[in-house]
């Protein structure tokens, strides 16, 4: 049983280590914090970690159940917090708004709300599994308002473990932290993430050079901007790896950016142009100009302005 929950989990030997070893010896803590990168396996390891939890002790027969329900997210006893857009007094997780196609300019937060939703869950005994599991993706966009919520729910947690998933321990508040048991997590080296790759269908992405540089040993990185990549008009992506040859193409480009990309995908494209830019030109002037219309775009300038701003330099 513990070779099958961890077994898609590749590169991130201590964490299984620790992980093991919390449910062998019957000490799992209260709180943990899985700390490292996006795209490397930390939401993995806490499905992995649960169902061994919620399988220790009970019948084999009874196994494949809990691990099912654990993948269809209808386990009675996890509750599974990620950030959310307010859209209309509503609460929208990311696929929700991009299947309702919302214009979207601020990022998703943890929020308040689901701060009370997570104290409701946990009020009540769990029904099926020794105790009741919270996870909190991307726990570092948690506001001001729910992070001091949840240090409230962390200091009485019942018999309950929450899990939080975030970057590292500077991006959560130090009196969350300090309520948890880290779990550290690394970037894959080139090997284990071909391995990861090709397990998910994926190995065309090692003939995408920037993507590799960008991804910097995630692949779940890799494969998000691969996608993100695909999204893009080939046309338009043709035109962006190519620095304009008058100012009225560069404006035209820019007014194309603008109408086709949303704003999140704009921030994507500069990533990514910085490292093609870089590959074939080798010129830092342009990842600078590239990086700071990044930075206009993340304080709500104008993005057509911006791009426009940005083309007729990259063209001198």
């Amino acid at each position: 049983m513990v070779e099958q929950a961890f077994s898609t989990l590749i590169g991130q030997n201590q964490a299984v280590t620790l992980l093991q070893g919390a449910i062998a010896t019957n000490r799992i803590a209260p709180a943990y914090l899985f700390a490292g990168p996006s795209g490397i396996g930390r939401s993995i390891a806490a499905r992995a970690f649960i169902e061994l939890l919620f399988c220790q002790g009970i019948p084999l027969e009874r196994q494949p159940l809990v691990k099912r329900r654990l993948e269809q997210g209808n386990h009675p006893d996890v509750l599974w917090i990620e950030p959310t857009y307010l859209h209309n007094g509503n609460l929208l997780s990311a696929q929700e708004a991009t299947e309702k196609a919302l214009k979207r300019r601020a990022p998703p937060q943890i929020r308040l709300e689901q701060i009370r939703q997570i104290a409701q869950f946990l009020s009540r005994s769990a029904l099926e599994a020794p105790r009741k599991v919270v996870v909190l993706e991307q726990a570092e966009t948690m506001a001001e308002a729910a992070a001091n919520g949840l240090l409230k729910t962390l200091e009485e947690p019942g018999v309950a473990t929450l899990i939080l998933i975030a970057p590292s321990t500077e991006s959560l508040l130090p009196t969350l932290v300090s309520r948890c048991q880290r779990i550290p997590f690394y970037r894959l080296s080139f090997s284990d993430m071909e391995v990861v790759l090709k397990q998910t269908g994926n190995e065309e992405l090692l003939q995408e050079s920037s993507i590799l540089a960008m991804a910097q040993g995630s692949p779940g990185l890799a494969i998000a901007s691969f996608q993100k990549l695909q999204a893009i008009p080939d046309s338009l992506l043709t035109q962006l790896t190519q620095t304009p040859q008058t100012p009225r193409k560069a404006l035209e480009l820019a007014k194309e950016i603008d109408k086709t990309l949303d704003t999140e995908a704009q921030l994507w494209i500069t990533d990514y142009l910085q490292h093609c830019y870089w590959q074939s030109q080798h010129q830092p002037v342009i990842i600078q100009q590239l990086e700071q219309a990044r930075k206009y775009l993340l304080s709500y300038a104008q993005p057509r302005l911006v791009w426009e701003v940005t083309l007729l330099k990259l063209r001198f």
